[in-house]
């Protein structure tokens, strides 16, 4: 199935999103997480439906957003600090997972999920924080273009009134999504992500006084997770092939490592969004979506129920690694089934092929 949007809607929505990532008062960077962190929760609260969810909560959007600020709260290394995301003194959210990892994670190079099961309370503690700090500030006042607001993304039951004791009463946590702004978050991932990025880079290099380039990628890259220590578990599920062409890889050390969703397109570190190819089946691929054949292939490594073992949840538990299966096969849903009929997916070498949308629901919901 796939979705009917109105041109002429998502090109009205990506205007009014231009505008607000235009405006100037930008003073922390929280505008930008939050953006984020809704495109990404657009993608990932994707039933087998494969329709975008019309409202998150406030509790989803500060683990969103934890999860977005972890790798800034990392030294920089020209600067050997943590750099600032607010003009004035550190902004609240990363000073607040500075601190977690301090006490729970000393570690710069512990992955989030590892440290939110090593310390679960005082994780629980980091997300009420944050999530006050995204009720408090950036929610009421993010939809807003010079002196005017204009709700044009979500509706929410509170002002910049609100009271951190609030929260302990009957509070509505919920962000309620505008009619289509899923599917716009969706459809327009691929210009408004790097947009974003790139807006988010330029703010914090202005903020730290350092040069522009590099910095993004810093904040948004994936050099610093090394995927040295599973390459030669997914090589060997993969029966020693090439995920791709299926023609053999000697030794692990021969294949790299592919993100299937790329990183581009949404940054998933699950263990089931990871194959090991040849190096030149990498290269041609680089950030296209894979296409039809290849997407049913690599849904059948997705446990057929929620209890279901499978090899790479052995693999995920003997190395430690990241896994969210219904996250990862809920934000392919995403974007295969709101892809347009002229989209080019790729095959192989340099063939590239329209989406077959009938196999895909078949292979991505279920």
């Amino acid at each position: 199935m796939t979705h009917a949007i109105s041109t002429d809607q998502t090109i009205r929505f990506a205007e009014k999103m231009l505008d607000l990532l235009e405006e100037g008062r930008f003073v922390a960077t929280y505008k930008f997480a939050v953006l984020l962190a809704l495109m990404d929760l657009c993608f990932e609260k994707n039933p087998l439906s494969g329709l975008a969810p019309e409202s998150i909560t406030t509790r989803q959007l500060a683990e969103k957003t934890i999860e977005i600020y972890w790798p800034h709260t990392v030294d920089y290394h020209s600067i050997s600090s943590v750099l600032r995301q607010n003009t004035g003194r550190q902004a609240e959210i990363p000073s607040a997972i500075l601190k977690f990892r301090r006490q729970s994670a000393p570690d710069p190079s512990t992955p989030l999920h590892r440290a939110r099961i090593a310390a679960v309370g005082e994780y629980e503690r980091l997300v009420r924080s944050v999530e006050w700090t995204l009720v408090e500030m950036p929610l009421p006042r993010l939809q807003t273009i010079g002196l005017s607001r204009d709700p044009f993304i979500y509706e929410i039951n509170w002002d910049e009134s609100v009271r951190y004791r609030d929260l302990d009463k009957d509070f509505d946590n919920t962000i309620r999504l505008k009619p289509g702004v899923g599917d716009y978050m969706i459809q327009l991932n691929g210009l408004l992500r790097p947009l974003i990025h790139k807006k988010w880079a330029s703010l914090v290099a202005r903020i730290n006084k350092l040069p522009e380039s590099r910095l993004e990628d810093f904040l948004f890259g994936t050099e610093r997770v090394s995927s040295a220590r599973i390459r030669g578990g997914l090589w060997a599920i993969q029966d020693r092939t090439c995920f791709y062409c299926e023609d053999r890889i000697p030794e692990p050390a021969r294949g790299e490592v592919d993100h299937f969703i790329p990183w581009s397109r949404y940054p998933d570190n699950g263990i089931e969004n990871l194959v090991v190819a040849h190096r030149h089946c990498n290269g041609d691929k680089r950030d296209f979506l894979a296409a039809t054949g290849h997407v049913e292939k690599w849904t059948r490594r997705f446990p057929t129920s929620p209890i279901a073992s499978s090899d790479f949840a052995s693999l995920a538990e003997g190395t430690r690694w990241e896994r969210d299966p219904e996250r990862t096969k809920g934000t392919a849903r995403a974007l295969y089934l709101h892809l347009s009929k002229e989209a080019r997916l790729w095959s192989n070498g340099k063939v590239f092929v329209h989406p077959d949308f009938p196999r895909l629901k078949a292979a991505l919901c279920t």
